[in-house]
């Protein structure tokens, strides 16, 4: 039996002797980490909690955000942020034989990624292909977008409410932002139109720029997940991602002239970036834009806002009146219910990769 077991097996000691056993101490130390943050998803009184993720990886993200889905009050409204290493996430209907190239995403031959000086660099690794439990289409993630999710009461939820929600925060950092009639977010591509200045600026369904020039560049998707009391949307967006040229051919598949098969393709669409170029606090700016956007929308005041930025930065929960904030990070894997859904996604991602 590993060590880690053992030792997490033992009854508790005193004090003076748990200095003996560091690995028993940070098993502790994670139980009571988990077991406060599952209280917090439950309580009642927090209708609204905003947690970013400091782990990459996709499976516990992902297994996290399901979580988040089943366990939270009906009433709650939930804000997930995260950033997943390289991978591509495919929709729970699609066929990851059609929608990748598998054998591409196994070598990550291809991978770039930003050095500090905001120079590209060759970044080899193993591209995960994971399955998750919404529809939708085929995304690829690296460490240049961040995924947002906002899961809410059935009937609070329309398609547009929440993409509407982001677009008004990534405004703030690019005005061709706005949703298209697919809820996607794109940016215009065209020169400002001569009657732009009489559009409504409130209005995130057009911008003041030519549409009918250059097609637009979609920068997220969206994806959903409802339920009869609760409903999930979450979306990858696009910040300053170093793989746009190489994002074609991972999801494309080599093999799909050559294969019929059931599932839902995907919808091809020309991409870009919110930042034109590097930006080293792009997520940073995203997750904050978008909180205050999110607190505009349900009226939080900047106590949940500096709650945030302090969680963010210290690693910690920020609590307020009715709300709650926390950065989360790998220990939520050894909750039973986090840790059965990342075996699940990693058994699909096993049969993916046969």
């Amino acid at each position: 039996m590993p060590l880690r077991r053992i030792l997490g097996s033992l009854p508790t000691c005193t004090k003076r002797y748990q200095s003996c056993f560091p690995l028993y101490q940070n098993n502790r130390a994670a139980s009571t980490s988990t077991s406060s943050f599952i209280n917090r998803v439950q309580d009642t009184a927090l209708k609204y909690q905003i947690y970013t993720s400091k782990s990459s990886n996709p499976f516990l993200n992902l297994s996290i955000e399901h979580f988040l889905l089943q366990k939270s009050p009906a009433d709650s409204t939930i804000l997930f942020f995260y950033i997943d290493r390289p991978s591509v996430v495919i929709g729970r209907n699609q066929n990851p034989w059609l929608e990748a190239d598998l054998r591409l995403l196994a070598n990550g031959s291809k991978l770039k990624a930003w050095a500090t000086d905001g120079s590209l660099k060759n970044d080899h690794a193993t591209i995960d292909i994971v399955r998750r439990r919404s529809g939708g289409g085929a995304v690829f993630h690296d460490h240049g977008n961040v995924n947002y999710c906002v899961i809410c009461p059935t009937p609070d939820f329309t398609r547009d409410k929440h993409v509407e929600m982001v677009v008004k925060a990534i405004r703030q950092e690019n005005p061709r932002a706005r949703v298209n009639d697919r809820h996607d977010i794109v940016l215009d591509q065209g020169q400002p139109d001569e009657n732009g200045s009489q559009l409504d600026s409130a209005d995130v369904h057009k911008t003041k720029f030519q549409t009918d020039v250059q097609q637009a560049l979609k920068v997220s998707g969206s994806a959903y997940k409802l339920t009869r009391t609760r409903s999930l949307h979450h979306g990858t967006c696009l910040l300053d991602s170093p793989n746009l040229t190489e994002l074609s051919q991972f999801l494309k598949s080599p093999a799909r002239p050559f294969l019929k098969a059931r599932g839902v393709d995907s919808v091809r669409s020309p991409v870009g970036n919110v930042y034109a170029t590097f930006q080293s606090d792009a997520s940073s700016r995203f997750q904050s834009r978008v909180l205050e956007s999110f607190a505009t929308l349900y009226g939080l005041g900047q106590d949940c806002l500096a709650g945030f930025e302090q969680a963010y930065k210290q690693n910690e929960q920020q609590q307020g009146q009715n709300w709650v904030c926390g950065s989360l990070d790998n220990s939520l894997d050894s909750i039973p219910e986090i840790n059965a859904g990342i075996k699940e996604l990693q058994a699909r991602h096993d049969s993916a990769t046969l």
